[in-house]
């Protein structure tokens, strides 16, 4: 059995915590259904990287919040279960120093119930993946996604997270595919600096072209290999713009951070409704 793409709306690793943050601004439909990628979970807590962690600029957000997580057994002990229970698909990010690590959560996450899928995080900018596996070349990036798809269960989706890296983000595409990546997500933060010159990453419409850009890449010169946009989606129309220009999904990240209502609005409009399906 194959895995399905999740879709068409999910909410972009890191930027709607464990789901309880948009409870209050799910829409009528609430928080079940809801395709939540989680925040990236590595084996030990970590704290984050110093603050200021986030500062507004034309265009979007500039972060290095270095993937402030509770660690592997607190996120199966309490944040996985509360999801579960609101009825939230779960797709949960991971990161690790080794590929030794990522596939040992792999394992585990596979055994817990409710875990939807995996996002293998393969494209966090330079601070923000301070301590992680190098994957900046694309045979290490296709190692990690190997390691966890050899320890997580074929008909649930594992997808690789990338840089949009437009020189080469088909041959990193390619790699992880091929390494057995279910989808590639095409779009993260992009190297950036904040105003006090600090290293970080840029996210929000500012990206967008460049995102979109990669997605076209990769539908042109891969076009079975799903993909799934990020970078900028706010509204309907940034959203369809991915979706016409390839994608099978987005995600939504730093516009929730502006307005948590975004998820809700979008899902309204680019869910197909049971009719449209039959």
């Amino acid at each position: 059995m194959s895995a399905r793409v999740p879709g068409p709306v999910m909410v972009a690793a890191g930027c709607g915590g464990t789901g309880r943050e948009l409870e209050a601004y799910a829409g009528p439909a609430g928080l079940d259904g809801l395709d939540l990628v989680t925040r990236s979970i590595t084996l030990d807590a970590r704290p984050g990287g110093p603050g200021p962690r986030l500062v507004e600029v034309p265009g979007g957000l500039v972060n290095a919040v270095g993937l402030p997580n509770p660690g592997l057994e607190h996120f199966l002990a309490t944040e996985l279960p509360w999801l579960v229970r609101a009825g939230v698909r779960v797709t949960v990010s991971v990161a690790g120093a080794t590929i030794g690590e990522y596939a040992d959560l792999a394992r585990r996450l596979s055994r817990a119930p409710g875990v939807a899928g995996l996002e293998v995080n393969v494209g966090a900018p330079d601070e923000a993946g301070a301590g992680l596996f190098e994957v900046r070349e694309p045979f290490h990036a296709a190692s990690v996604v190997a390691a966890v798809r050899r320890e997580f269960p074929a008909d649930r989706p594992v997808l690789a997270k990338l840089r949009p890296d437009v020189s080469r983000i088909v041959e990193g595409a390619r790699a992880c595919h091929e390494a057995g990546a279910t989808a590639v997500v095409v779009g993260n933060a992009v190297p950036a600096a904040f105003p006090d010159g600090r290293a970080g990453g840029l996210s929000g419409p500012a990206v967008a072209p460049i995102a979109l850009r990669c997605v076209t890449a990769v539908r042109d010169a891969l076009p079975g290999v799903p993909t799934i946009g990020c970078g900028g989606v706010r509204d309907a129309a940034s959203a369809r713009a991915y979706l016409a220009a390839g994608a099978s999904a987005v995600q939504v990240g730093t516009a929730l951070l502006h307005d948590p209502t975004t998820v809700a609005r979008l899902r309204d409009h680019l869910t197909p409704t049971s009719e449209e399906m039959r």
